[in-house]
């Protein structure tokens, strides 16, 4: 493996089509595409300060390292990349890339971030910005703090554990989606999805769990959580504490201790085919 070290790299692709290199100490400074078409690459301790850095790779390991604002769009089209201990300032990095591994990284900005991809392993990761994950596939989340709307938006085979996610509109049009011991707060939670599961979780949501088919909630609260369950179908939940709203739900079954208010519309669901459980004796 050719040693790369305290170098001050300029210019358009300035190591394209690199090959078993450990790159340490170094800065990637101004010109696209410096690791384009790259394999087998180590980076520890690197500065990227323009765009496209890493398009086209495959087998990267980059370790406390740094993207600057510029380094935008930064890992498109790359498989088998691990990113960890890492200050990630630039956006919509991440697009069509695959076999993602994230562990202790500050996204500062993660706009557009982690869209199209596939086989993405997040630990310990902090990210604000919108549309994180949109489109992605076969996603495994372990502590991610996140701060941005339209989370995982069109996402399919997704496992989420104890995680803060401040996000308007998370968990639409997804498939196969299970969320444990999180919390999440932002209005219309999950609407028009497919097989969505929250265990152990704490849900802030004005007019949340909509328009879902086949929803389970195991140990949940929802505080401040109106309107909630409209046209879901195939409903297990049980919810710890009261619910403020409900809104003409379709199928299944809702436990909680009270309801404040339950809106059945006869003329827009079948009542004989939800049944509602109040454990404070509640009708």
């Amino acid at each position: 493996m050719k040693e790369i070290k305290r170098q001050f790299l300029t210019g358009e692709r300035s190591l394209f089509c690199g090959k078993d290199l450990y790159i340490e100490d170094s800065i990637f400074a101004d010109g696209e595409s410096p690791l384009k078409e790259a394999s087998d690459i180590t980076l520890e301790n690197c500065m990227f300060k323009w765009k496209y850095p890493l398009w086209y790779c495959k087998n990267v390991k980059v370790n406390n390292s740094y993207w600057f604002e510029m380094a935008r769009s930064g890992i498109w089209y790359t498989d088998n990349i691990s990113m960890t201990n890492t200050v990630v300032e630039a956006p919509k990095n991440f697009r069509r890339a695959s076999n993602i591994y994230l562990e202790n990284v500050n996204f500062v900005n993660a706009a557009e971030m982690l869209w199209s991809c596939r086989d993405i392993k997040i630990k310990n990761v902090t990210a604000k910005g919108d549309y994180f994950g949109m489109n992605s596939e076969n996603v495994d989340i372990d502590g991610l703090t996140l701060v941005g709307n339209y989370m995982l938006d069109g996402a399919k085979n997704i496992t989420v554990r104890n995680s803060k996610l401040m996000s308007k509109d998370a968990f639409w049009n997804v498939e196969n989606a299970t969320v444990y011991d999180s919390v999440i707060l932002g209005e219309y939670l999950g609407w028009n999805s497919k097989n969505l599961t929250f265990i152990n979780c704490t849900i802030e949501s004005l007019q949340g769990l909509c328009y879902i088919d086949n929803l389970v909630m195991k140990n949940c609260k929802l505080i401040n959580t109106t309107l909630a369950f409209e046209y879901c179908s195939d409903i297990d939940a049980e919810i710890v504490g009261k619910i403020d709203s409900v809104l003409n739900p379709t199928s299944g079954t809702i436990t909680a201790d009270h309801i404040d208010e339950l809106i059945i519309q006869k003329d827009k669901v079948d009542p004989s085919k939800t049944r509602i459980i109040c454990k404070n004796g509640d009708k």
